[in-house]
């Protein structure tokens, strides 16, 4: 509270006290005025906070973050802020990456870890085998046999943080999904609802989720672009009920790195081929050469005149942690796979010739090959213009190679060591 009368003037002018500071800096020579005081920092939410020379307009320290008052997350370090890690196999403090592939007993899971295991990362595989095969586990990896919401459930992931997740559980192939369609549509949306929860509350992250083109539905165009709109058939044809859960897991992802929970990028892929894969669940190229290496017919299902376009597995788990650690990807869609089409009828010629085989070709109506509710697509052909502009993707294994390799493959068991699963 101020007292009546008094002076509160500087620099030669009288001050409360009735003296002037020159006067009272001669009566007392040591009370110099004390210069200011920089603020000494504080400690909120296990942060220091400090008033930066940047705010006064000066250039910011080295290392400085824009934000020095936000909290980190757990689980987060110096090398993994920013939403990506990189490096071949370690974090930015120099330790290896900690890695969570679910699906890692499957097709695609399994050479994904393997290659993760070979650039140096610490993987986890989580797979409950419904789908899978234990033989598929590359050796270095720590395996839980169990399904993702039950892992985490029972804290066995649910406890720790991951530096990257890969998920790739899922009910897949056409086959399955029409013989079992409850447990396909509760896996396939359920696994991936808890598991985004998990790493939410963990702070685990980038997450990828492997969508499938299954998500375009019907057809509106030769060529799928990520943009476009997606049609389904009516929810009588339960074929589609693939679909729709692709789409709710790409719905869920994209929702969390929206809120800013998890972060995220979805792939995805189109038919994916190579070796160690198997035709049980209605798989197209394995069938085909499985039939041609005993010499059976090789059976096309309708007139044959349907294209895909298949990428070699090696091509694309190469491709999936660059999409994962590029910046530019995080909270969007890609297409990962072949643009080079071919009809299935052509595809059943390439492998006889490949193989010298002389199985015959035969063709097959739907009604015969698959239950009441199928409903098939003529053409599947991705646009791949935005994952070739944001990491260069461009496949380099050929189809014929492909085949040849998944002969060699079924020849040893279908069992591959990680060495040989990494190589192109």
């Amino acid at each position: 509270m101020r007292h009546r009368g008094a002076h509160h003037t500087r620099n030669g002018r009288k001050t409360r006290y009735g003296r002037t500071n020159q006067e009272r800096t001669q009566r007392h020579p040591r009370r110099t005025p004390r210069p200011h005081r920089q603020r000494r920092p504080l400690r909120r939410g296990g942060i220091s906070q400090t008033e930066y020379p940047h705010k006064r307009g000066l250039p910011r320290p080295a290392g400085s973050r824009r934000n020095h008052l936000r909290e980190e997350r757990p689980g987060q370090t110096e090398g993994t802020r920013g939403g990506v890690t990189g490096g071949e196999g370690e974090r930015g403090n120099g330790r290896p990456r900690r890695v969570l592939v679910t699906g890692g007993a499957g097709f695609i899971g399994s050479h994904l870890a393997a290659s993760l295991i070979e650039r140096g990362d610490n993987v986890t595989i989580v797979d409950d085998l419904s789908t899978g095969d234990a033989r598929n586990i590359p050796d270095g990896a720590r395996f839980i046999h169990s399904t993702v919401s039950e892992a985490v459930d029972r804290s066995d992931i649910g406890s720790e943080s991951f530096d990257q997740v890969y998920h790739l559980a899922a009910s897949v192939g056409v086959d399955l999904v029409m013989r079992e369609p409850v447990h396909a549509i509760e896996t396939n949306t359920e696994q991936t609802a808890a598991l985004l929860r998990c790493l939410a509350k963990t702070g685990s992250g980038p997450v990828l989720i492997a969508s499938s083109s299954e998500v375009y539905g019907k057809p509106t165009r030769r060529v799928f672009s990520e943009d476009d709109d997606v049609v389904y058939g009516p929810t009588t044809i339960i074929r589609w009920s693939y679909a729709c859960t692709k789409a709710i897991d790409e719905y869920l992802a994209l929702g969390h790195h929206r809120a800013g929970s998890v972060r995220c990028v979805v792939a995805r892929l189109f038919n994916t081929v190579g070796p160690g894969q198997t035709g049980r669940y209605g798989m197209v190229l394995p069938r085909f050469v499985e039939a041609a290496l005993r010499g059976e017919p090789i059976r096309v299902f309708g007139d044959g005149t349907q294209t895909r376009c298949f990428c070699d597995v090696r091509d694309v788990v190469r491709a999936l942690p660059r999409l994962l650690e590029t910046p530019a990807c995080l909270g969007r869609v890609f297409n990962l796979g072949s643009d080079h089409p071919i009809t299935i009828r052509e595809l059943a010629e390439m492998v006889r010739r490949v193989l010298g085989s002389s199985s015959p070709v035969v063709r097959v109506p739907y009604s015969e090959a698959y239950p009441e509710g199928y409903e098939d697509l003529r053409h599947r052909r991705p646009d791949l213009a935005r994952v070739r502009e944001t990491i260069g993707f461009e496949p380099v294994i050929g189809l014929e190679q492909t085949i040849r390799d998944i002969a060699d493959a079924i020849g040893q068991g279908g069992r591959m060591t990680a060495a040989e699963r990494a190589e192109p």
